[in-house]
């Protein structure tokens, strides 16, 4: 954090320039102030011809006015100089508002989130696969925040606030050292109660902050389930669902607040017990210094206890900020953990620094004894070994959770491998360079993800440079084109979010032309006919046909129409190859294979009931 404010150290040097500038005009003005009390009262003794009269106000610096000037024109100086000082001090606040919101909205958060959204873009699918949607949205908004206040809100106004001090100590002892003194001897309680506090809280803040996770967690839930919900009439449930986390944020955010609403009266308390000391060891120097008591430099004039006065309490305001600084301390460094576990992840897919080029794959895909698992000591894929010669469509079935979108997934590099070698053309996977690799590799997934913009971006987001032409051609390929052109803006038209305007089976056929513009040797198909009718997906199928062509495909399949065409069927069954070969071979023999496919054809007897009933009809 301290490296984060290092890099906008220039920014935090003109805010605190700022600041000082602010604190000198304030401590002139507020010596003048004292000055002119002194200076009424000397002309006040001189003028009634009083018998004791005090000594002659110190000018500051040696600036003094005309001797033929009376009193009315030296305070009117006092005055406009003080109104100068005030009018400036303003011009300075606006300056100071204007420069702190540039540093930290402008450049601090702009820059952090920034890097924490780029950073989230390499990092690999495991990230997401052990932390929240909600979370990861609370460290790009929230935790952000919180991180930009720690620039502002703990190092500039501790920089500000220790400069204070000390010129305010400074001030104070020239004006009285024992005084000075004297009204410090809170002073050490103050920082031990704070402390003691910053300990206390830091815990709760880390709580709040997982807590809030999980509000969140429920909206977004809640939201993109909507359908589910009220399908199922469940609203009053997640609406107490709801409550609950909310209820949870609110008691910890209770609780927190209670400790600070008791710390800083009672910093407030400790402060005030300077103002104490001031008033009864203040008054009897005033005492000692107006009946001459202890010789000619003995106690402090009326003014001078003023001056004195304004500059403990700013003292004590500043000490009471120690309050605040340490709060925003403790909800910095929380909010920090969390978006700096992110800065610091370690990208485990990434290019090589010596990356092969692969600039235009042949579509030659082998995976040689690939075992993975996502979680230590629990292997999805045991020793997969297969091959796909370029143009061959390869079909991979499987019972659910044995391991088909995995093994697609590591054909792209989604993740590294635990064992084994998945190679492209020959080569290891990942030995290549990334970007490459992917940029010859077309996915369509089981449900396609759509963009809230236009159909012709949806369709171009590969390939940002397409021509208009290379976009309808690839959605003629997906069997697209009529239904687009039929829709009152054509390829024009704007989709809602996740692309909700439209059919489930016109999203597939837009995610296939999407896939398809950039001309991918290498086509993955993560079963993208499982949720749509039957009349779509002939549809669908048509379209696949097409995108298949000429290309290395793999395709998670359990229609025995896809499976037919497929040159080479994988059977998987808890992340071993159980059967392989073509659809004729493996329904030769019993096993997984024969066994779905006898669940889609009709027995024999029914069968022949059919046919019975075929020939009635005609006789």
């Amino acid at each position: 954090m301290l490296g984060l404010v290092w890099r906008y150290r220039w920014g935090c040097i003109k805010v605190i320039g700022i600041q000082i500038a602010l604190l000198t005009l304030g401590l002139s003005g507020l010596g003048l102030m004292g000055l002119g009390i002194d200076h009424i009262r000397y002309s006040l003794a001189v003028q009634m011809g009083t018998e004791t009269i005090p000594k002659t106000p110190k000018w500051p610096f040696g600036i003094m006015p005309p001797e033929d000037w009376t009193a009315i024109p030296t305070l009117t100086a006092i005055a406009v100089a003080i109104l100068l000082f005030a009018a400036v001090r303003s011009l300075l606040n606006m300056s100071y508002a204007v420069a702190v919101n540039r540093l930290l909205q402008g450049q601090v958060v702009v820059d952090l989130r920034t890097a924490v959204y780029r950073k989230m873009q390499r990092l690999s699918f495991r990230f997401f696969d052990s932390n929240a949607s909600g979370s990861i949205i609370n460290r790009v908004t929230t935790d952000v925040q919180n991180v930009r206040n720690f620039v502002d809100g703990v190092v500039v106004q501790s920089a500000i606030l220790a400069l204070s001090l000390v010129v305010y100590l400074v001030y104070m002892t020239r004006i009285n050292p024992a005084l000075t003194l004297a009204c410090m001897g809170a002073t050490p309680l103050i920082l031990f109660t704070t402390f003691r506090f910053s300990r206390r809280v830091r815990p709760a803040y880390a709580v709040s902050r997982d807590l809030f996770d999980e509000q969140i967690l429920s909206l977004s839930e809640s939201i993109q389930g909507v359908h589910v919900v009220r399908g199922f009439a469940r609203q009053p449930e997640e609406i107490a669902k709801f409550d609950r986390a909310a209820d949870k944020v609110a008691d910890q955010k209770s609780w927190i607040f209670n400790q600070i609403s008791r710390f800083q009266p009672t910093i407030g308390f400790l402060s005030q017990t300077n103002i104490v000391v001031l008033l009864a060891y203040g008054g009897y120097m005033v005492i000692r210094h107006e009946t001459g008591t202890g010789g000619e430099s003995a106690g402090i004039t009326v003014g001078q206890l003023l001056v004195f006065s304004g500059l403990l309490q700013q003292f004590s305001g500043q000490v009471s900020n120690i309050a605040t600084i340490a709060d925003n301390m403790q909800q910095s460094i929380t909010s920090a953990r969390r978006v700096f576990e992110v800065l610091d992840s370690e990208e485990e897919i990434k290019s090589p620094p010596d990356a092969v080029a692969l600039p235009r794959s042949t579509g030659a895909v082998e995976l040689d004894k690939v075992s993975f698992s996502y979680r230590p000591g629990t292997p999805v894929l045991h020793e997969i070994s297969l091959r796909a010669a370029p143009g061959q469509c390869v079909a991979v079935l499987g019972p659910t959770g044995s391991g088909k979108s995995t093994l697609l997934s590591l054909i792209p590099r989604f993740y590294d491998t635990e064992s084994g070698v998945v190679r492209v053309d020959g080569c290891d996977v990942r030995s290549l360079d990334l970007e490459d690799l992917r940029r010859n590799i077309g996915i369509v997934f089981q449900e396609s993800f759509l963009f809230s913009n236009t159909i012709r971006a949806n369709i171009a987001f590969g390939n940002t440079d397409a021509t208009d032409e290379q976009v309808e051609r690839a959605a003629k390929m997906a069997c697209a084109h009529d239904f687009i052109t039929a829709m009152p803006d054509g390829y024009d038209t704007i989709l809602r979010e996740a692309g909700s305007n439209l059919s489930g089976g016109q999203r597939q056929r837009i995610a296939i032309a999407r896939a398809l513009l950039t001309d991918p040797p290498i086509l993955l198909l993560d079963d993208p006919t499982a949720a749509i009718d039957a009349e779509t997906e002939a549809d669908i199928m048509a379209a696949i046909n097409t995108a298949m062509t000429g290309r290395t495909t793999f395709i998670v399949a359990h229609r025995l129409s896809t499976l037919r065409q497929a040159d080479m069927v994988v059977v998987l069954d808890r992340g071993r190859v159980v059967q392989m070969g073509t659809h004729d071979k493996l329904m030769t023999t019993r096993g997984l294979y024969r066994h779905a496919a006898d669940m889609q054809m009709p027995d024999a007897d029914s069968a022949k009931l059919l046919l019975d009933h075929q020939e009635t009809d005609g006789k």
